[in-house]
């Protein structure tokens, strides 16, 4: 059984979306006695203080993710399942081609610590970033934590798990991993050239899920 996802082209989005009635005919004929009311657009949108989410072209919002506040987000992002946005103390600015995985949270501190995200950023599962900036070209690994007033330079992977403490200026391109995290030893071509291509993956990812999608030949 499947949800449908958001695919927001631009704009800003209603501040209180209505859930729709899923339709009867995309779901198999055996679980039509199981079904009473789904929601096509689960993702939740919510302005705060006024502050809507606004959104580039061609962003995919996953059903039960979490964007509210003061959120500007570029063209081809992703939020992925379980991820939270959440711009309401402070404002988040998202560049191009950004993925937030699964579990991701995003946030800042008020008055403070705003979070800033380049281009071609992959922000990996559960993850937490808060009230920093990460330039172009970044991976932050699975699990990992980047505090205020860091900035994470372009090029740079954070190793899955790692800790990156207040106001820590990681190198640009290098590798930190560890808690906290210490610059450990350059990116290799390999590994640029995988922060490039993650970023187009998870575009192509992105696509699987919408209605338009047609495999490749």
């Amino acid at each position: 059984m499947m949800i449908q996802p958001l695919l927001v082209m631009s704009g800003k989005r209603d501040s209180n979306p209505r859930p729709s009635a899923w339709e009867a005919d995309a779901l198999p004929t055996e679980l039509l006695p199981l079904v009473n009311l789904f929601c096509k657009d689960m993702s939740v949108i919510l302005s705060v203080k006024g502050k809507i989410p606004e959104f580039g072209k061609n962003c995919f919002l996953a059903p039960n993710c979490t964007v509210v506040g003061d959120v500007k987000m570029g063209d081809n992002c992703s939020v992925w399942f379980n991820a939270v946005v959440r711009g309401d103390v402070n404002s988040i600015d998202i560049g191009n081609n950004v993925n937030i995985q699964d579990g991701v949270v995003l946030h800042c501190t008020y008055l403070k610590s705003p979070a800033v995200i380049g281009n071609n950023v992959s922000i990996g599962h559960n993850a937490l970033v808060h009230g920093c900036i990460l330039k172009s070209n970044v991976l932050v690994g699975m699990g990992a934590i980047v505090m205020d007033n860091a900035v994470v330079n372009e090029f740079c992977i954070i190793a899955a798990g790692s800790v990156v403490l207040e106001n820590t200026i990681c190198e640009p391109g290098y590798i930190y991993a560890g808690t906290p995290a210490r610059k450990i030893k350059p990116v290799t071509e390999e590994q640029r050239a995988m922060l490039k291509k993650l970023p187009l993956n998870y575009i192509m990812y992105a696509k699987w899920f919408t209605d338009s999608y047609q495999e490749e030949e």
